[in-house]
């Protein structure tokens, strides 16, 4: 087997990588069987790391040792099953596999060659064994993430393996920073940050700029909830954040560059910090880059958790050590940024297509993809569907395909009601618009947008009103409040939401929330407060009627807004008075073996009382 450790130097010059790439693909280490194991922050939080070092000790105990090996890996996608391993000679994958279960795989599977079919994940109730062969796999287009679940991320040695900083070498000897901007013009990638800017208009604009200092920033300051695109590439394949990074400063002559993650991050932090090391280690961030006599070095800035610093300019003002806020716009940060230098900002995604983008060419890269949205784009799945997790489909994929083909489906067995796609900049997708193409004008059309990915499945139990509500708690409670229209806007709208929910809402209320959100969109200083009202504004526009049934007519079809629930004992009562012994209020009222009533006027819908009865007889509506 090779020592890799004595490869741990500079790498001086584009053969010298080259020669250590092939080193790699000819060693025994990377031609050995492998066991996979998912070290994402999902599957370790289930204990893969414990499943790991059981396979380690039970491969060693039947001595297997030597010929085969266990690696930890990036996020392989589908959270929601892990512990997940993948037998990497016959591409088995297993799912919610704890430790007692690894003895079986290690002898029935590994020894005897028989796989684990109650590890194995059911397909319309046939177990299907082969990753590749799972709706979830088969139906996705993995490009950027590539490299998760077949590297180990916190090794140098296996990015280079399979490709990594190819593309830089191609860049520093064959290319000028001009036609680099060119080729990433071409491409026709667009920042998957959330805005959809060009990317290679904003680094043209940079280039262009005379000033001598020039930063070059990365925001990984995810924040959306139920996002998780970026954490998983910066746990999952970091190296390649740190190459398009590296090429984008050589585009546009920076030899600076930060990372802005946020500090709850741990596992990323550290896996990044680790490939940053690595990189320095092999000569790939530091001065004289292989031998071009291009120099760039990169560090980390943790970000503590603000929401509004994933706009770039309070990201900006963040990384300069002052609090979090936006700056008003122009000069935009390609002019005037980084203490007033211009500065290139992208996110965690963005750079991690660049090495793609370089190695295929931009007109090949914009093969996929729409006419105007090229490429794909990953997407945190979450909510009511069977597999929840990470995917990655071409830009244009209908949504049906990712709540079906890929997510299994609704997992309640009730009907799909909607998707919040965007976070609490976005807006919801109504089931009638189901097929919508997932690119930037198709969402556009429909008062939502693709942000950075995070995608929200909602059944039929999720009242619309209440939808909204969250959002603008959540925006209002972000809202770092320099601007009136946001600091103040957002707190009406939430004022007013409540109400309706509260059953106190007026008919002209709609219009004021309209008004309102207009008035908040227009005039805020930054992303954050213009794009807030998009939730409202999309819930009003698609289930218009869920607001109409909370004022006129005081009900929320769902029974989720609490001061509009009524709670009623049916007449198969039995007068047990379980439910009159736990409710708080004495608000039930009967006498032994009777049929008992509940006081409206005295009930605070606690809810105790129905989920104490043993005999169904008491509803909520």
């Amino acid at each position: 087997m090779m020592d890799i450790n004595k490869h741990m130097h500079f790498v001086k010059n584009s053969a010298e990588l080259d020669a250590l790439r092939n080193a790699l693909l000819k060693s025994k280490e990377y031609n050995s069987e492998k066991v996979f194991v998912c070290a994402g922050g999902g599957c370790i939080a289930s204990g893969s790391m414990k499943v790991k070092d059981a396979f380690i000790s039970q491969l060693a105990t039947n001595g297997l040792g030597e010929k085969l090996s266990v690696m930890e890996t990036g996020c392989l996608g589908p959270c929601a099953v892990g512990p997940i391993v993948v037998i990497g000679k016959d591409d088995t994958f297993y799912q919610k596999v704890r430790v007692q279960d690894v003895k079986d795989i290690v002898e029935k599977h590994l020894m005897g060659g028989k796989v684990v079919e109650n590890l194995l994940h059911p397909v319309e109730e046939i177990k299907v064994s082969k990753k590749s062969e799972l709706p979830f796999f088969k139906n996705q287009d993995k490009q950027v993430l590539r490299n998760c679940g077949k590297i180990d991320p916190t090794k140098i040695a296996d990015y280079i393996a399979v490709g990594g900083y190819q593309a830089l070498s191609k860049v520093l000897s064959t290319m000028t920073g001009e036609q680099v901007v060119q080729e990433v013009s071409i491409s026709g990638l667009r920042g998957r940050g959330g805005a959809g800017f060009p990317t290679g208009t904003k680094w043209g604009f940079a280039r262009k700029s005379q000033d001598e200092t020039k930063y070059i920033l990365c925001n990984a300051d995810e924040g959306d909830p139920g996002a998780f695109m970026d954490r998983s590439i910066l746990e999952g394949d970091p190296h390649s954040i740190i190459e398009g990074m590296i090429i984008g400063a050589f585009a546009i002559g920076s030899s600076q560059g930060y990372v802005y993650v946020r500090a709850e991050y741990p596992l990323a932090v550290e896996r990044l910090q680790i490939a940053i090391d690595q990189a320095r280690t092999f000569g790939l961030i530091g001065p004289n880059i292989l031998g071009t006599g291009f120099n760039f070095d990169l560090e980390i800035r943790k970000g503590s958790g603000a929401f509004v610093c994933g706009e770039e300019t309070a990201l900006i003002t963040s990384i300069e050590g002052n609090r979090g806020e936006p700056r008003p716009r122009p000069p935009f940060p390609a002019v005037k940024g980084l203490w007033n230098k211009p500065t290139v900002l992208n996110n965690v995604e963005t750079f991690s297509n660049i090495p793609l983008l370089i190695n295929e060419g931009g007109a090949q890269y914009a093969e996929k993809g729409t006419e105007k949205s090229k490429g794909t784009k990953i997407f945190a799945l979450a909510g009511t569907v069977k597999i929840s997790g990470l995917v990655e489909v071409a830009v244009g994929t209908p949504l049906r395909k990712l709540v079906y083909d890929i997510g299994g489906g609704i997992s309640s067995g009730k009907k799909y009601k909607a998707a919040q796609i965007g976070g609490p900049s976005g807006g919801c997708i109504p089931a009638e618009h189901l097929d919508v193409p997932l690119d930037y004008e198709a969402l556009n059309k429909l008062g939502a947008i693709m942000g950075s990915g995070g995608l929200i499945v909602m059944d039929e139990s999720s009242c619309m009103v209440d939808v909204a509500r969250f959002f603008l708690e959540f925006v209002q409670d972000e809202s770092c409040g320099k601007c009136v229209p946001c600091r103040e806007g957002i707190v009406r709208m939430k004022q007013i939401v409540d109400r309706i929910c509260d059953g106190k809402g007026e008919m002209k209320d709609l219009d004021e929330l309209e008004a309102l959100a207009k008035t908040v969109t227009h005039a805020s200083l930054c992303g954050l407060g213009q794009t807030a009202p998009n939730p409202v504004l999309s819930t009003l526009r698609h289930f218009r009627e869920e607001y109409i049934e909370h004022i006129s007519d005081k009900k929320c079809r769902t029974a989720v807004c609490k001061e509009l629930i009524v709670f009623k004992i049916l007449d198969v009562c039995n007068g047990c008075q379980a439910c009159k012994k736990v409710c708080p209020v004495h608000a039930i009222h009967g006498e032994k073996k009777l049929h008992h009533t509940i006081d409206e006027a005295e009930c605070i819908r606690c809810g105790l009382c129905l989920s104490t009865c043993k005999f169904d007889a008491i509803v909520k509506y």
